[in-house]
């Protein structure tokens, strides 16, 4: 059976990172953007990470420009941004591809493990869909992920156990992390 363990990825200076170095840690993988309104949920992870990390729990964030053009800076300077502007900490990895036929392997594997299951309910997630049908249409049945800040939770084995879209709250995230440790 697959696991991300049998994943490679480039760090964000493009050196390769076996994902199995990672065994036995709680993962959260999250796809992100540097200048999208779900930005701020830099500040919740960044504090998870901190009270976490000494119980083998690691976030491992990946930038995406795929969508609205909103993590458009390299990799350095997005890697800036979220250091002085957040104070992250957490491992952060080469900006990649999460949908179409450039898509990262890793995400690949990680939207067909827990699917698109929806936003939610209400008035914003409702807009939050329509525009993202329309940024994915161009990827068809290759659109993985439906937008920025979607975050995936592994367990110490390597599955995926949980798909937390960015409108679920963090404070959910949170206690699905803290469960699975």
């Amino acid at each position: 059976m697959k696991t991300v363990y049998d994943f490679t990825v480039k760090d964000r200076k493009g050196s390769d990172v076996r994902l199995d170095s990672y065994k036995g840690k709680v993962l959260l993988i999250v796809n992100t953007a540097t200048g999208c309104g779900f930005t701020p949920h830099y500040e919740p992870l960044e504090k998870m990470y901190k009270d976490l990390k000494d119980k083998d729990f690691e976030i491992l964030d990946f930038p995406c420009n795929q969508f609205a053009n909103q993590a458009p800076g390299s990799e350095e300077e997005i890697h800036s941004f979220c250091t002085l502007k957040f104070g992250t900490e957490f491992p952060q990895f080469a900006k990649i591809d999460v949908n179409g036929e450039n898509a990262d392997p890793l995400f690949a594997f990680l939207s067909t493990e827990k699917p698109f299951e929806g936003f939610g309910k209400g008035i914003k997630n409702a807009a939050l869909n329509k525009f993202a049908n329309l940024n994915n249409k161009a990827f068809g049945e290759k659109a993985y992920i439906k937008w920025n800040f979607t975050k995936f939770l592994i367990d110490r084995e390597g599955k995926v156990i949980a798909r937390f879209e960015p409108t679920v709250d963090m404070n959910e995230v949170r206690k699905a992390v803290e469960a699975a440790l």
